[in-house]
Order: structure tokens, then sequence, then C-alpha cells
């Protein structure tokens, strides 16, 4: 007989306890409302948020008996984004509402045929790897964003 779902009804993007267990989840699956989850010991737990909400890599659900599960980003295929004008590629890729993971000397998006074509005749170079997405936040540092509409 299988052990009772726990259902986790909070999510915190900070914690300062041991987490008693870990969920590893790609970027599409970090955003969620209500969904049954397995974490990496095996324990599936119920996670029933108030609202719908992009969990971040680091953050934490807390469960009903109070424990906390550490939120991971689990690795994906992705498009890794190089180029000598870094700087006009990434606000093409903005300009298109395009999650991506700025860093020092490249940029990471999802894998997107449209989105690769545009960059190949911007003369960026492309390749697929495979890693953890954790990509900026919305306008404001935090969240996903949703286009223009409030």
């Amino acid at each position: 007989m299988n052990a009772p779902l726990c259902a986790a009804r909070r999510y915190s993007d900070h914690f300062h306890v041991e987490p008693s267990d870990h969920l590893s989840l790609t970027y599409d699956q970090r955003f969620l409302r209500r969904k049954v989850l397995t974490c990496e010991g095996g324990e599936q737990i119920l996670v029933d948020l108030s609202q719908t909400m992009s969990l971040d890599h680091g953050g934490a659900l807390i469960l009903e008996d109070g424990r906390f599960i550490e939120i991971q980003a689990a690795p994906e295929t992705l498009l890794e984004v190089t180029g000598p004008d870094l700087t006009r590629i990434a606000w093409h890729i903005g300009n298109r509402h395009t999650p991506c993971q700025v860093e020092q000397d490249r940029l990471l998006i999802q894998v997107d045929h449209v989105i690769r074509d545009m960059l190949d005749k911007l003369g960026a170079k492309t390749r697929e790897v495979v890693e953890p997405f954790t990509p900026e936040g919305g306008a404001y540092g935090h969240g996903r964003t949703h286009g223009h509409a409030h």
C-alpha cells in the first residue's frame, strides 16, 4: 500500500533549514499550481498552491507537516548562444519575450528552431547543450513574464 500524499501548500524563495528532500524540475515543470510530484527520495507530494507560480532554483515547497522540499533546476536540452555582439543578440532574444539565462560569455535559451534561425542570421553561434536552466526573472527581477496584458 502506498503512503498517503503529503501536500505542499506554500512556496518560499529562501529558507534556513536543511531540506528533507529535493525536487529536480525543468524550467517548464517549475511553473505550476496543482500537481503530484515525486521527490528525489521517492516520496510523492501533492503541490496545491493558491495560485500558479514559477518555482525558482534554490527555493522550497513547504509541506503541511513543516518539512521543506528544495527545488532544483533539472538538466534539460538548451541552446547555447555565443557571438561577437552578445548585447545585440540578447536584445533580439528579449524582444521576442524568450526566457534567457544571461552569462558573461554566452546566453542560454530553450531550443526553438525559429529563434535559432534568427540568431544564425544575426551572426550568432549556437549549439545544443544539456544543463540546468535558470533564466533571468521578469522586468522587476523575479518571476516570469507573460506578455504585456495585466
